[in-house]
C-alpha cells in the first residue's frame, strides 16, 4: 500500500552514448553550420577516413540544417565534451593541415579546415612528425603546388603530390627501398625523369617525377630513406611550366607512375594512409 508521496526514480548521469546526433558528456561533436549551430554528428572515439556517400560515410544525425549529409568536408564547428584533446585533420588518414581542441573547448573550425574535415583523432600523439616538404629537401622552402587528384584545369586526374623549391635543390628520397627504373629526361617539355623505388615491407613503389637523377642510380640498386637521389629540375611536361618533384605512390613493384594529362581515370588510391605510416605529415 502506498503511503503518500513518491518514489523518485534516479537520473542517469549525462555520459557518452551511441552516435545519436545528441553531443552527450564523453563526445567529440561536428556542427554542419558554425557558432555550433544545425545538425550534430557525435563521436567516443577517433576515424580516419569519414567516406563520403551514403550508406557507409558518417553523417549528421541531429536535428536542423545538414541532417543527413555526410560529414566529410562538411563540418563548421565543434564542441569537445570529452576528456581528452581532439584533433582535427584536413586529409584522411590522420595527416595534414590540423586544428587542435582542447577537452570542453566550442568553436569554429579554421579557414582551412572549415568544410575540409576528413578525419579526427583523440589524444594525438605528442610526437613530431616531420613534413613532407622538409623531408623531400631536408630544409626550409619546399611547398607542395598540386595535391592528390588536385588537377582541376587540366584533363585527367593527378595521381601524385608535387612539390618544389628552387632549381637544383637535393632531392630526398622519402622511403627505403630497391630501385626499379631510372630515367633521366631532359629539361624542358620532353623527356620526362623517373626515379622507381620499390619498398618491399610495405609493398609500394615511390615514383619520383621531373627531378634530375643522381648519376650514380643504378636498376637493383638499394636506397636508403633520406639518401640524396635527384636535383630539383624540370624534366618532362609539367602543367606549371616550373622545377619540382612529383612523388607518386603504386601498389607493388611498379617502374612506371601512371599517366595523368588526358587520362580521366584515377588509378592510385589516395596515398594519405600510407604517408602517415611512414611518420609524414602530408605537407
Amino acid at each position: 500500500m502506498a503511503l503518500g508521496g513518491a518514489v523518485l526514480a534516479t537520473a542517469a548521469p549525462a555520459s557518452a552514448a551511441s552516435r545519436d546526433g545528441v553531443c552527450d558528456t564523453g563526445e567529440f561533436c561536428y556542427y554542419f553550420n558554425s557558432d555550433n549551430q544545425g545538425s550534430i554528428s557525435d563521436f567516443t572515439t577517433s576515424v580516419d577516413d569519414y567516406a563520403t556517400t551514403q550508406p557507409s560515410c558518417y553523417d549528421f544525425k541531429g536535428a536542423g540544417a545538414g541532417k543527413g549529409t555526410c560529414i566529410k568536408n562538411s563540418a563548421a564547428s565543434v564542441w569537445n565534451r570529452s576528456t581528452k584533446t581532439v584533433r582535427v585533420y584536413f586529409n584522411s588518414g590522420y595527416s595534414g593541415t590540423y586544428q587542435d581542441f582542447a577537452a570542453g573547448a566550442k568553436g569554429n573550425l579554421n579557414a582551412t579546415l572549415k568544410n575540409q574535415n576528413a578525419s579526427h583523432q583523440f589524444s594525438p600523439s605528442s610526437s613530431t612528425r616531420t613534413n613532407m616538404s622538409y623531408a623531400l629537401y631536408k630544409t626550409s622552402g619546399g611547398r607542395i603546388t598540386c595535391g592528390f587528384d588536385g588537377y582541376t584545369s587540366t584533363p585527367g586526374r593527378h595521381e601524385g603530390i608535387d612539390f618544389a623549391r628552387s632549381v637544383g635543390s637535393d632531392v630526398y628520397a622519402l622511403v627505403a627501398g630497391q630501385i626499379t627504373n631510372v630515367v633521366r629526361g631532359s629539361t624542358g617539355g620532353s623527356g620526362l625523369s623517373t626515379i622507381a623505388i620499390y619498398n618491399a615491407a610495405a609493398n609500394k613503389t615511390v615514383i619520383y617525377l621531373h627531378s634530375a637523377p643522381r648519376s650514380s642510380l643504378r636498376v637493383g640498386q638499394q636506397v636508403t630513406r633520406g639518401q640524396i637521389i635527384a636535383d630539383e629540375s624540370w624534366h618532362g611536361v609539367s602543367s606549371s611550366g616550373a622545377a619540382h618533384t612529383h612523388v607518386e605512390v603504386r601498389t607493388g613493384k611498379q617502374t612506371r607512375a601512371y599517366k595523368s594529362v588526358g587520362d580521366s581515370h584515377l588509378d592510385n588510391s589516395n596515398p594519405a594512409s600510407f604517408w602517415t605510416a611512414q611518420g609524414y605529415n602530408i605537407r
